[in-house]
């Protein structure tokens, strides 16, 4: 990616050109970290519609966590420091994206109210779909907060 483009941006193209929310988040910032945009693709996969469709945590801050576990993510088993460190950020993030967003939790920033309204086959991406969901500003919040982060912190 051209360190120039603006990933906030890239973010919100990806969404609207059919990715879910999570890889819209994760892929934009993938290259940062090492990753193909393919391989963020696939390792941000499960979490668009709220995990799985499930609508529980948004899949756009689920993006956001995965990129803090590439950023302070532990690798050693013990590391109860770096482990901490890693969920003092997620903590920080979320309360950040709940702060702007109202709630983390998919159905809610959705207005589901009904269990029975889940299914696992996405909705057709139509004009109607953009214009009735806040996905897209999720996807611009989680990437706008993740950006901010790493500019306050690099």
């Amino acid at each position: 990616m051209n360190e120039k483009e603006n990933r906030v941006e890239r973010a919100n193209e990806l969404f609207k050109s059919g990715y879910n929310c999570s890889q819209s988040v994760v892929a934009a910032f993938a290259d940062m970290y090492g990753f193909t945009e393919e391989q963020a693709l696939r390792m941000s996969a499960s979490f668009g519609g709220g995990i799985g469709r499930m609508r529980e945590t948004c899949g756009a801050a689920c993006g956001m966590f995965l990129l803090a576990g590439l950023e302070k993510g532990t690798i050693e088993a013990k590391d109860k420091e770096g482990k901490a460190a890693n969920y003092a950020l997620v903590q920080e993030l979320a309360a950040e994206f709940k702060k702007r967003n109202g709630s983390l939790i998919c159905a809610e920033l959705l207005g589901l109210k009904r269990k029975d309204q889940i299914t696992s086959v996405p909705e057709e991406r139509t004009d109607q779909y953009y214009a009735k969901r806040p996905c897209s500003k999720m996807v611009e919040e989680a990437a706008k907060i993740w950006e901010e982060y790493l500019l306050n912190n690099k």
